[in-house]
C-alpha cells in the first residue's frame, strides 16, 4: 500500500445485476495503487450479499438504502457509509474507463484548495458512442448557471470526503421526483469552490431508450421551477435562466399544456431570443413534432433537452 488517499465508490443499484457487475469490475480493475472500496447500495430491491469481498487493496460492501427511497437517498446512504478519504459516484449502468481514478486523484492533489473533480464522458446510445468533454479545467458557479454541462455526469464525480460531509452536504432528497438532483448538487459544490475538471472522457454513460410519459414531464417541470426558486443567481445569468425556462416550456408542451408552454416559451425568449428550447417547445405545442422524436434525435448526438 502507498500514501495515496483511499477511495470509496458509491454505487446505487436496483434490479440490474449484469450491468452492476460490469460497473464493479471497471471500478475494481482501476490501476490505482491506493485502497479502493465500493459501497453497493440496494434501493427497493433485495441485496446480493455474494458481491461482498475484501483484500488489502480492494473491497466491496453491500448495504440497503435506509433513507428516502430513490437515487438521492441511496447515494446518501452510501456517502454516510463511506470510509475513504475521497468519495466517488458511479451509477450501476455506467463504467469507468482505465486511468480514470489515478488521473482524478492526481488532479486533486495538484489543487490543494480543490474539493471536487469531474471528467468527460462517452455517451453510449442506440449502438452509437459520442464523446462529451467540457473544454475547461475549472468550472465556477457562473459557468454552471449558464449551462448544465451534461459532461459533468454523476458517475464522474470524485470529492474529498471532509468537504462533502461537512460543507457541500448530502444530495438533496426533497427535490420533486429527484429530478436534476445531480445538477443542484453541482451548483451547491461550485458555490464553495470552482470544480476541477479533466478534459478526457473517462466514463462510459449509457442512455437508455424510453418514452417520457405525462407524469415524468410533470415531474421535470415541477423540479426545474423548484430549482429556479432555490437559486436566485439564475437571474444574473440570462442565458442560464432561459435554458431552464426553455426546458420547462418543452415539458409543458410534451404534456399537452399549450397555454403554459407558450407562457414559458415567451419567458425564455425574453431572456435569450436565441434559446432553441423555446422554439422546440412551440413546435411540440403546435403538434408539428412529437417530443419523443426530439429526444431521440438529441440523444443520438449525445445530448439531451
Amino acid at each position: 500500500m502507498t500514501n495515496l488517499p483511499s477511495v470509496t465508490a458509491v454505487v446505487p443499484t436496483r434490479d440490474r445485476p449484469e450491468l452492476l457487475r460490469a460497473a464493479l469490475d471497471a471500478i475494481l480493475s482501476q490501476e490505482y495503487a491506493g485502497r479502493v472500496d465500493v459501497v453497493v447500495v440496494y434501493d427497493q430491491s433485495t441485496p446480493d450479499m455474494l458481491l461482498e469481498m475484501d483484500t488489502p487493496e480492494r473491497g466491496v460492501r453491500v448495504i440497503t438504502n435506509t433513507r428516502t427511497p430513490g437515487l438521492a437517498g441511496a447515494r446518501n446512504s452510501g456517502i454516510l457509509a463511506a470510509t475513504g478519504d475521497l468519495v466517488a459516484f458511479c451509477d450501476d449502468d455506467d463504467e469507468w474507463l482505465p486511468g480514470k481514478l489515478a488521473a482524478q486523484v492526481a488532479a486533486l492533489a495538484a489543487e490543494p484548495e480543490g474539493e471536487f473533480v469531474s471528467c468527460g464522458i462517452r455517451v453510449s446510445y442506440d449502438d452509437r458512442n459520442v464523446d462529451r468533454v467540457l473544454p475547461r479545467t475549472r468550472v465556477p458557479l457562473s459557468a454552471l448557471l449558464r449551462d448544465r454541462h451534461t459532461e459533468l455526469h454523476p458517475s464522474t464525480f470524485l470529492i474529498r470526503r471532509g468537504p462533502l460531509v461537512d460543507g457541500i452536504g448530502l444530495v438533496d432528497e426533497e427535490i420533486p421526483g429527484s429530478y436534476a438532483e445531480d445538477y443542484e448538487f453541482l451548483l451547491r459544490a461550485a458555490r464553495r469552490v470552482p470544480l476541477v475538471n479533466l478534459t478526457v472522457p473517462y466514463v462510459v454513460v449509457r442512455w437508455h431508450k424510453r418514452s417520457y410519459f405525462a407524469q415524468r414531464w410533470e415531474t421535470i417541470s415541477t423540479a426545474l421551477q423548484w430549482l429556479l426558486g432555490r437559486y436566485p443567481e439564475f437571474a444574473t445569468v440570462p442565458h442560464g435562466e432561459a435554458r431552464v425556462a426553455g426546458q420547462i416550456a418543452f415539458a409543458q408542451a410534451a404534456m399537452g399544456n399549450r397555454r403554459d408552454a407558450v407562457r414559458w416559451a415567451r419567458r425564455t425568449l425574453a431572456r435569450n431570443p436565441r434559446e432553441p428550447r423555446a422554439y422546440l417547445a412551440l413546435a411540440v405545442a403546435t403538434r408539428a413534432v412529437h417530443p419523443d422524436r426530439v429526444l431521440r434525435t438529441l440523444h443520438k448526438r449525445g445530448r439531451g433537452i
